[in-house]
């Protein structure tokens, strides 16, 4: 049910002029240095890499978000944690970049695959999805696909290729990272990258109120409660 709820979905959006869909997911963090990824190199020599982690790392997590008929994308990537607040910071950083060009779009129908730090039961991811909707006066339909199956999700190839593509070179400092997904390119398109500044704070969790006022901005599919969240933006007389 849960399939086919996302085909169905997917189709309306798709077909809708003034819906666009998206594709939504963070990805492993990354260990910026000289390390060995298992890629391949196109260079004449090989690159020497490190082949263990002996040293102190500095890290980056992705998040990403693909526009899925076009193939334009967008990379944000954090030197702190995964959480929902840098997925929702991730949205707005591309509505930002976006949003001239998109302003004909009313609703955007967002795939995701319920990891933890954008469940449908994730109260803060929700909150913050919410705000969203209120400040832009979109309206927002998260769609999501069944547990262990996020291979599904657009994005997901889009990483795929990605990584195949940047394993082969080493990833020295955050700025060889930002470029080398900034020369990427999906459908011939390169993508828009960003680096978030700041700290994400883990475990942000709401008190029961904010629980309660937040559930209530949230329509949920009867049958899919969990899988299948549309919040409508507030109205403003």
């Amino acid at each position: 049910m849960i399939f086919e709820n996302v085909w169905r979905e997917n189709d309306l959006a798709d077909e809708s002029p003034e819906a666009l869909r998206i594709s939504i997911d963070t990805k492993a963090t990354l260990h910026v240095g000289e390390y060995s990824r298992g890629g391949k190199s196109r260079a004449l020599e090989p690159f020497a890499a490190w082949d263990h982690d002996m040293r102190p790392k500095e890290k980056l997590a992705p998040i990403g978000i693909l526009e899925v008929k076009s193939g334009i994308s967008f990379m944000a990537f954090t030197g702190s944690h995964k959480t929902s607040d840098f997925i929702a910071d991730g949205l707005w950083a591309w509505w930002i970049e976006r949003q001239s060009a998109l302003s004909h779009i009313k609703r955007l129908v967002i795939n995701l695959d319920n990891g933890p730090e954008c469940s449908g039961r994730r109260t803060r991811f929700l909150e913050r999805a919410v705000q969203f909707a209120d400040a832009t006066g979109l309206e927002l339909h998260f769609v999501y696909y069944p547990p262990y199956h996020s291979k599904y999700n657009a994005v997901e190839r889009y990483w795929g290729v990605l990584e195949r593509s940047w394993n082969g070179y080493l990833l020295t400092s955050v700025h060889v990272v930002l470029a080398r997904a900034a020369s990427f390119t999906w459908k011939g398109i390169k993508p828009i990258v960003r680096l978030l500044e700041g700290a994400y704070e883990k475990g942000v969790s709401l008190s029961g109120q904010a629980k309660a006022d937040v559930e209530a901005r949230l329509t949920r599919l009867t049958e899919l409660p969990w899988w299948d969240i549309t919040i409508h933006p507030k109205t403003v007389y």
